[in-house]
């Protein structure tokens, strides 16, 4: 059955080729299955094939039996023209002797021609829109078989990550409930892993990997969606003369919700909406596991945090109160920079958004209002809320959050100031406001100062 999968796949890539040649209008059609309705098969080359190359790569396995196969079984499955499937029987015989054993060894070797050449064959009368999404549905396959090497913790906590497969190895880290890692070996019902920044052993009756791990990835990474080109409009609706909802500059990266067969819908300040997937490149993310000297220094953060949170709070109300109510401050623990640079932001709400712009009065957009606050501070920022993402250095949620913070979300970003609040460019209607951190999730928080 593989082995006509195969040769199906072939018989599939060849047949496109045919059509077009008998100037067969191939844009009419939405996919390779509509253009080749009676070969039979999808165009992502077989379920559990990925690429031309793993194609060429279990052909060359067949060799040795193609020897042994009848003349009529050797043509019919690929022609050497590019024409395959029901040619007569006359056609397919054409030209060679049943003992004629040089003749057959050649018709072997052509067959093999094809097989490599296939994915240098000429395309251009294919439709762009084919070709795409025959592109699409194999790095989803791609991606997919990747999944079977993931080992995802299944548990109602966490799983302990030992330093060898045993329970009595020293604990390394936590592996916590749909939590992520790369799958290295298997040794005695133990899983070795890498994750994050840890190495080590985990029991492998409470994680998933293989098959199993796949569909379980999809439910538990993010999906995201990295902009391609250089201003994409996402619309309320997918199809391209549907009412722009807002426009996402190139490399920005938008979790997707929902995966259509050419638009996805994704995430944005303004909402809800969708975008075209000629013009993003979809990839997955996942949460990974923690070390044990990463555990203890978030919980005795996070007690020391909480302390000067209350204190810092306190001070907020008194400087409230003294000043009527009229004065916005940033609040909270953190570095005297921070709260400087969150003050400093605070001055601009009510300022006009504008997309692209830098001005934090006449106008600036999300990553241009941050990148512009911290430029008065001596900091060169990235104009990308997905660049954004990177700087500086890694806050471990929003319960951790400091003045000054950037808190990056689904194509935005804004500056924490304490108290759960933070102040952002936001949308053309509202300007520069002042909002709730929690008013979407965010996707990481990072920290300059």
């Amino acid at each position: 059955m593989r082995q006509k999968n195969v040769k199906m796949a072939i018989c599939a890539v060849t047949a496109v080729l045919a059509f077009s040649g008998m100037n067969i209008e191939a844009n009419a059609a939405t996919d390779l299955s509509s253009v080749l309705p009676s070969a039979g098969v999808d165009y992502t080359l077989q379920a559990n094939a990925t690429s031309l190359k793993s194609i060429k790569e279990e052909a060359e396995t067949e060799k040795a039996g193609a020897g042994e196969k009848s003349k009529e079984e050797q043509t019919a499955d690929v022609r050497t023209d590019g024409v395959s499937g029901n040619a007569s029987s006359e056609d397919a015989n054409a030209g060679l002797e049943e003992s004629d054993v040089s003749e057959q060894a050649e018709a072997t070797k052509e067959e093999e021609k094809v097989i490599e050449e296939t994915k240098e064959v000429d395309t251009s009368n294919l439709s762009e829109k084919i070709l795409k999404d025959v592109a699409k549905k194999l790095d989803r396959k791609d991606e997919e078989e990747s999944f079977k090497s993931l080992v995802i913790a299944k548990v109602n906590d966490y799983v302990n990550v030992r330093s060898i497969p045993s329970e009595e190895g020293e604990i390394v880290g936590k592996l916590y409930d749909k939590s992520v890692g790369s799958f290295i070996s298997e040794q005695d019902g133990w899983y070795e892993i890498k994750s994050g920044s840890v190495t080590g052993y985990v029991k492998g009756e409470y994680c998933v990997t293989g098959d199993d791990a796949v569909e379980l990835a999809k439910q538990v990474g993010t999906r995201i969606a990295t902009v391609t080109t250089t201003t994409l409009k996402v619309r309320q609706e997918p199809g391209l003369d549907t009412t722009v909802l807002g426009m996402v500059p190139i490399e920005d990266e938008l979790v997707v919700t929902e995966e259509l067969d050419d638009w996805v819908k994704v995430n944005i300040e303004e909402g809800d909406g969708y975008v075209s997937t000629d013009y993003v490149t979809l990839s997955t993310e996942f949460v990974q596991a923690e070390s044990k000297a990463e555990e203890e220094a978030r919980l005795a953060k996070e007690e020391a945090d909480r302390k000067a949170a209350q204190a810092a709070a306190r001070r907020a109300a008194e400087k409230s109160n003294s000043s009527g109510g009229q004065v916005m401050y940033a609040s909270g623990n953190g570095s005297e920079m921070g709260r400087a640079v969150a003050n400093y932001a605070l001055q601009f709400v009510g300022n006009p958004y504008v997309y692209g712009g830098t001005s934090l009065t006449n106008g600036a957009d999300c990553s241009g209002f941050v990148m512009s606050v911290y430029a008065n501070f001596g900091v060169s920022l990235p104009h990308s809320s997905a660049a954004d993402r990177s700087v500086g250095a890694a806050v471990n949620g929003l319960a951790n959050a400091q003045p000054g913070d950037l808190v990056c979300y689904s194509g935005h970003v804004a500056l924490y100031i304490g108290n759960g609040q933070i102040v952002h460019a936001s949308t053309s209607k509202t300007g520069i406001i002042v909002s709730s951190a929690s008013y979407r999730t965010p996707l990481s928080v990072r920290r300059i100062f």
